[in-house]
């Protein structure tokens, strides 16, 4: 759900302001708004002592950040704050060997990056130079190439161009690559470049200081690095080590006391000023107005505040607190992919933390897949519990310990479904359950709880299979209740815009709601009397009274029409016809499941046969392929299983809802990083 929010505005004395702000900093309630300037009261950037003030805060806060950044340091144990005046000494201290040491280290990285990339290169140009790069008549124009047709098409041009003033000379590298070398008189330089680019060979450039230089003077240098540039590396990053561990937490304190007070002079600058007065105003969740009355009570008179609910007429502004069970919470990951619902919206997270994972599960259906599902479920919550997050460094991206606890219990979940429906569906790992007769087909049960006749013998096992979705005379009733699940969630959309549209007073949404519940029961009915339209030419389907589903497919559609010219909305013609469709996407469930079980199946027969042909032998190269073939449909798969239900929520249960129309704005309340103690001590 959506947390409740209450409008506040707060009146203080300017002389105490800031002791105002920073208590509002420690209750860490109120998201501030800017509020216009009337009458005597300004508004917009500070000016004067106030504004100079905030330019210095900002330049420290920059300079600290920069120097953190340099040295890398990671936030651990928390260090005493420094009395302010101390803050920009304490700053110069640290920040002008950091500097230093950073461009001392870039330097030698990128001197590094050169000796990797054209060590070998440059030391083979030495040897072919000859001592010829440092001649001023002479020069040198090194090259590198593949193909002995490259270096003849070089040849080729040289000539065209010196005719004959020239010398070519090259040596092999490592793998398929040469380096070679035109000598021409210094006033031919630039033919031989020319020349280069009609065989298509480049000249090799040196990058940074190197560009230029000798090459005989290069490879010295570059053999220098080679010999003493890890260990100066390593030196340096000791160096940044020591320095990071020595003034790391000191910084991280300074910066998070110069981030409050930035924070302050936003504070003061989003409000409106007066000569004597500073008026805020923003917004505080319900549960936390207690927390933001002991905070302001205890100014008395110097502070005068008021608080009343939000008008849910008027909520573009308003910021949205999501607040859901322990359990669902962790499935506002999932709902992070989009924006925030407007104020006023509903919060779809409770829907989609429990028909996510059902229908995950329903689509993979396959006890064994689940148990694999489980396991990393168990792995990524039992590294959230140790603080361990998990570093992707294909994505670039990392997974902090609260993503990963959150991770584990959505996987979980879903593996649990799956678990159960395996059971239901009987795979265990394709249909290898059944080959150890685990699971078998009940002809009594499938008559009983279908009304479907199995064809061939009863078979015997241990348990029954209900729900056989791969079995071809089960394939109507599992696509149908699919469908049926696509018209509960579609359906079920449509009546949460009509609850909206009611509270907003929106008639025109309202309207076009109605009619559009009304057009899609229609339209269902009409999919059961024409039997999944088999029969929609026939005529006497439409004039057969004594068919219920009848009598309701004319009032569906008669409530179509009344709220299509009530809404004015005419284009209501062609979404209905949409929204059918969103329907049938549903089938997706079915048809992705299937897809995905038809693979396993084809796994675990490749691993049977193996066994049924070879005997013991077989079953150890069996076990072998089916693995292979089970990854490899897994990963093909995996995707699909994981993006159809997403889509189905996104798309076909959430459009109907207006929920993509309008956006929210994130509660982002006024918070304090710094300890209030230390920020006290710090002004003593």
């Amino acid at each position: 759900m959506i947390n409740p929010m209450q409008q506040v505005v707060i009146a203080t004395r300017k002389r105490e302001s800031r002791a105002v702000i920073e208590a509002l900093q420690d209750a860490g309630a109120l998201h501030l708004v800017p509020v216009q300037g009337a009458g005597v009261l300004s508004a917009g950037p500070l000016s004067g002592e106030d504004a100079e003030f905030r330019r210095e805060s900002e330049r420290l806060l920059a300079r600290t950040e920069t120097t953190l950044t340099e040295l890398g340091a990671v936030r651990r144990a928390a260090a005493p704050l420094p009395a302010e005046e101390q803050w920009p000494e304490l700053l110069e201290e640290v920040a002008r060997p950091a500097a230093e040491l950073a461009k001392r280290r870039q330097a030698l990285d990128g001197d590094l990056d050169v000796w990797r990339t054209y060590g070998p290169a440059v030391k083979a140009l030495s040897d072919l130079s000859g001592g010829l790069d440092r001649s001023r008549r002479v020069s040198l124009v090194p090259f590198i190439y593949q193909k002995p047709e490259e270096l003849a098409a070089l040849q080729a041009a040289l000539q065209a161009s010196l005719e004959g003033r020239f010398e070519l000379a090259t040596r092999p590298l490592s793998g398929s690559d040469f380096v070679g070398a035109v000598a021409t008189l210094t006033i031919d330089r630039d033919a031989a470049r020319a020349a280069l680019g009609k065989a298509r060979l480049g000249e090799l450039r040196l990058p940074g200081r190197f560009d230029g230089q000798p090459i005989s003077e290069v490879a010295r240098e570059l053999g220098r690095i080679e010999r003493e540039g890890v260990a100066q590396r390593d030196a340096l990053e000791r160096e940044r080590v020591s320095l990071a561990d020595r003034f790391g937490p000191t910084l991280f304190a300074i910066r998070d006391a110069l981030s409050d007070q930035v924070a302050i002079h936003d504070v003061q600058g989003m409000s409106a000023r007066g000569k004597y007065s500073l008026v805020m105003q923003g917004f505080v969740p319900d549960d936390r107005v207690a927390g933001l009355k002991t905070a302001l009570d205890r100014f008395g008179n110097a502070v005068s505040y008021e608080l009343h609910p939000v008008d849910s007429h008027h909520t573009a502004h308003v910021p949205v607190e999501l607040k859901n069970s322990s359990y669902s919470k962790n499935f506002e990951l999932i709902l992070g992919m989009l924006p925030l619902p407007r104020y006023g919206n509903f919060d779809p997270t409770g829907i989609i933390s429990f028909f996510f994972p059902l229908f995950f599960g329903f689509i993979i259906a396959d006890i064994g897949y689940g148990l694999l599902f489980f396991i990393l479920g168990t792995w990524f919550a039992t590294k959230a519990r140790r603080g361990e997050g998990f570093n992707l460094a294909a994505m670039n991206s990392y997974l902090s310990p609260g993503v990963m606890g959150k991770l584990g219990v959505i996987i979980r979940t879903m593996s649990t479904w799956a678990i159960f429906w395996g059971f239901l569906t009987g795979e265990f790992f394709g249909n290898l359950a059944e080959h150890l007769h685990l699971f078998y087909f009940n002809h009594a049960w499938m008559q009983s709880l279908w009304g479907i006749t199995v064809p061939g013998e009863q078979e015997s096992g241990l348990l029954p299979i209900v729900f056989p979705r791969l079995q071809p005379w089960f394939t109507n009733t599992a696509l149908i209740s699919t469908l049926l699940v696509g018209i509960l969630m579609v359906i079920w959309g449509w009546l949460i815009r009509v609850q909206l549209a009611s509270r907003h007073g929106d008639k025109n949404h309202l309207w076009e709601a109605i009619g559009m519940i009304g057009g899609l029961v229609g339209l269902v009915s009409l999919g059961f009397l024409s039997q999944g339209g088999n029969q929609l030419v026939n005529g006497s389907i439409y004039t057969d009274f004594s068919s219920p589903l009848l009598i309701v497919m004319y009032l569906g559609f008669a409530v179509f029409l009344v709220g299509m010219v009530m809404s004015k909305v005419f284009l209501m013609i062609i979404e209905i016809l949409s929204q059918g469709g969103n329907i049938i996407s549903f089938a997706r469930l079915f048809a992705v499941g299937v897809a995905g079980a038809i693979l396993a199946n084809l796994a675990t027969d490749l691993g049977w046969g193996m066994y049924e042909r070879i005997g013991i032998l077989g079953i150890l190269i069996g076990i072998v392929l089916a693995l292979l073939v089970h990854a490899f449909a897994l990963a093909i798969t995996i995707i699909g299983h994981v993006l159809q239900p997403i889509r189905l929520h996104f798309v076909e249960f959430l459009t109907p809802t207006g929920y993509h129309n309008e956006s929210g704005v994130a509660y982002n309340p006024l918070r304090r990083l710094s300890p209030a103690a230390s920020t006290a001590a710090s002004k003593k």
